[in-house]
């Protein structure tokens, strides 16, 4: 008798059910949501969203003050010319120094294509597109410069 009720009480317990809470993925979870995330706000030239893409390990260029707002704008707005793109494809995802990602990027403008490196890094809670390299990208913003 005294083993069947342990036994009825190991299988009572093993029948209860449980609610486990799974947290909601971020958009911007790894380095390639977040490239996206800052070539879409170049592309719709939304700078608020840029300056939540645009950051480093303290954080986004808009929460961080280590320039003030209106650098951080002329800043912005200058990357926008040379990102502004129609379409882009990742090339290559690469490992960078201190834990950063380089994402080799394919930005295509009407009939111009170019190759650059976006180098990404993860914040405390997301990740951030802390620089690109702009010279492979300079004649999107002035047209009338050759390669």
């Amino acid at each position: 008798m005294r083993k069947l009720l342990l036994v009825g009480l190991f299988l009572a317990g093993a029948c209860t059910t449980r609610t486990v809470s799974v947290p909601e993925s971020s958009p911007t979870q790894g380095p390639r949501p977040a490239l996206a995330e800052f070539l879409a706000s170049v592309r719709s030239q939304d700078l608020q969203a840029m300056a939540g893409a645009w950051g480093d390990r303290d954080g986004a260029v808009r929460d961080n003050k280590k320039m003030s707002r209106e650098e951080m704008e002329q800043r912005e707005l200058l990357l926008m010319c040379y990102f502004k793109h129609d379409s882009y494809r990742v090339l290559g995802d690469s490992p960078g120094t201190n834990g950063e990602r380089i994402l080799s990027v394919e930005l295509t403008k009407g009939t111009l294509k170019r190759t650059t490196n976006f180098y990404l890094v993860q914040g405390r809670d997301r990740w951030y597109v802390r620089s690109a390299d702009i010279e492979p990208v300079k004649d999107f913003c002035n047209p009338d410069r050759k390669k």
